[in-house]
This record gives structure tokens, sequence and C-alpha cells, in this order.
């Protein structure tokens, strides 16, 4: 027999922005494979995560994922849906309310964020009282003249492979500071599950560096001239992938129009103060679609266009703090109302 670490990762209760929580279970096992099956259930104090009331506060741990984890000698990370005492789906259970049982929906999402100092509660290459040079030098920047943090941006990098995510790139964005790293999956709970341990993986990791990571979408101010942060969510299904037809492209697209304001309530806080019209963003009360537009609410990509109406579509609404899991939920109710 040999121990091995187990870390529980699940989401808490605190609304609109959900934040992610750990804990550590230790457990002797012989010949751990790392599956789901080898695993139980476990419960957490769910009065100390808005979650439930002192007097029954026990809240479910039911885990759906699990992932190597590279930080840890012997360790696991375990993703976990939140469930009631009698095991129905928590109300802060994003991923319950997913209808892709079939994993016909695929998700690239692409995680943008700022790096903060601790100590001046300002991005990386801001000095304290004043502004880095205008953007526009950072995107895609190499050297230390406009490339900050990219130690951790690189190790980050590493554990996700090493845990098995299927990490697919990262670079430094438009504002001083701001990064972002990009995750595909085939299933929708899957691309939100993996989301969430890559986050988990990045803020654990800025506790060695004296950093913190800042997912506001406007974390420098709504009239601040910087760009913001957001999650674009690149989506198809069987469709989509397959349509090759402009006609069906449109209708589906045209099924967002009128839910608009769904999709918001879902897709992050504070997102009003970076949908302005401005920094590559459309206005938060239009709706709008359009082919290699990424001044539109979705963009249709020039690569499904060359492929003949095959491949998929990017919402580039969502906020960089927005759940994956409702912002698929959504976008798959949405994709599944078109009439085609």
């Amino acid at each position: 027999m040999s121990k091995i670490k187990l870390e529980y990762l699940w989401l808490d209760g605190y609304y609109p922005t959900q934040n992610i929580r750990s804990k550590t279970k230790v457990e002797d096992h012989e010949n751990f494979k790392g599956t789901l099956d080898e695993i139980d259930n476990w419960s957490f104090d769910g009065s100390s995560t808005q979650q439930a009331e002192g007097g029954s506060s026990d809240c479910l741990l039911v885990p759906v994922a699990i992932y190597p984890d590279p930080a840890r000698k012997d360790g696991y990370l375990v993703m976990c849906e939140v469930m009631n005492a009698d095991g129905t789906p928590h109300v802060s259970n994003g991923r319950a309310t997913i209808d892709d049982e079939d994993d016909d929906f695929w998700f690239g999402f692409e995680q943008e964020y700022f790096i903060m100092d601790t100590a001046t509660q300002l991005p990386l290459g801001f000095p304290v009282g004043g502004y880095p040079a205008p953007q526009g030098m950072y995107y895609c920047s190499v050297g230390g003249r406009n490339t900050h943090g990219r130690e951790l941006v690189e190790e980050h990098a590493d554990l996700c492979i090493a845990a098995g995510l299927n990490f697919e790139g990262i670079n430094q964005e438009v504002a001083c500071g701001q990064w972002e790293f990009q995750l595909f999956a085939k299933g929708a709970k899957k691309a939100g599950d993996e989301i969430w341990v890559a986050r988990y993986l990045l803020q654990r990791l800025t506790e060695s560096y004296g950093w913190y990571i800042e997912y506001h979408p406007k974390p420098l101010g709504k009239d601040m001239d910087w760009n913001g942060s957001g999650m674009h969510a690149n989506f198809s299904n069987s469709t989509l992938r397959t349509a090759g037809s402009k006609e069906v492209y449109e209708k589906i697209c045209e099924a967002f129009r009128p839910v608009v304001k769904e999709h918001i309530e879902v897709y992050g806080e504070f997102n009003d103060q970076r949908l302005t019209g401005k920094h590559e963003t459309a206005s938060i009360t239009d709706f709008s679609y359009g082919i290699s537009d990424r001044g539109a609410s979705i963009r249709i990509p020039l690569a499904t266009v060359k492929k003949g109406w095959k491949g998929w579509l990017e919402d580039r609404r969502p906020a960089s703090n927005g759940d994956p899991y409702k912002i698929a939920a959504r976008i798959i109710k949405t994709v599944k109302s078109a009439k085609i």
C-alpha cells in the first residue's frame, strides 16, 4: 500500500463570480491507476462557501474528472460537482446544466488574464503612480522591455501539459502584463473541467512568485484605454462541422439575436465595462456576426468559410471571469434552438 494525495476541486457559491476551492484527502491505495472508479465522494462545509446554512452545512463532492498533479509527489487533481445532501445538483452547479451527454459539442476557450504584483496591486510592468508605454508593443512581444511574467506562464504551460490537459497554446496579450492560454476539448463538460483545472494550477503557481491572477475583465477601470480580458468561446457541433452551407451558419447565428440578455447574464461579471464597442469588442447591448470580424459578437472564422462553411464559430463576448460550464450550457441551448 502507498499513500496518494487527492486534491478535490470545486466551485463555491459566490455570485455572480464563483471561485475555485480545494482540499486534500490522503488515502492508502495499492497500484492506483488514477481513475474515478478508485475514489469516493467527499463533503465540505458549505456554510463557509456560501452554499449552505450552518445548521445543515454538508455539501457533497462528486468527482467527475481526475488528472495527475505534476507539482506533487503521488498527487492527483480531482474536479468535482457540488451536490445537495439528497444527491441533486446544487444551485451553484453549472456543470449539471450542460445538455451535451453525447459530447457532440466541441469547445475551445481562450482564457485571458492579468498577472498582478501583490506588493503594488498593479499588473506586471506597471510603475507605481504611473503607466507603462501605451498598448501596441506588448502583444506577442519578446524581450524584457515589453514582456513581463513569462517564467510563470511557461511553468504553467508545462504543468497543464504534464497534467494531461489538452493545452493548445500561450501568448502575451495586448495590454501590459496580460496573457492568454488556450484549451480545447471534445465535449462541453470536459472543456469546462479543463479550464477550471488550468485556472487552479495557474492560481496555485502564483503563490511561489508573490503575484496573483486577476480575471476581472477590466481591472484597470472601464475608462482606461487598455484592452480588457475575455474568454472567447470557439464552438462547434456536428451540424457546424459538416454544414457546407452559409444559410445554415446564418440561421444558427440568428438564433443568438433574441437571447442576448440571457447570454450576457452568464458571460461574466463587470462585462459591461469590457463590451463597449471599442478594443475589439461589440457593444454589450448589440448583436452582430461577420466573417473574420473581431468587432462582432460572433466571428465566423475565415478558415470555416474557406473549408466550404464547415468548421466552427467564435463567441467573443464571454468575459475572462465567466464560468465555462455556464457559458457552454447557454451556447448549446441557443444552437439547439436554431430553426434548421
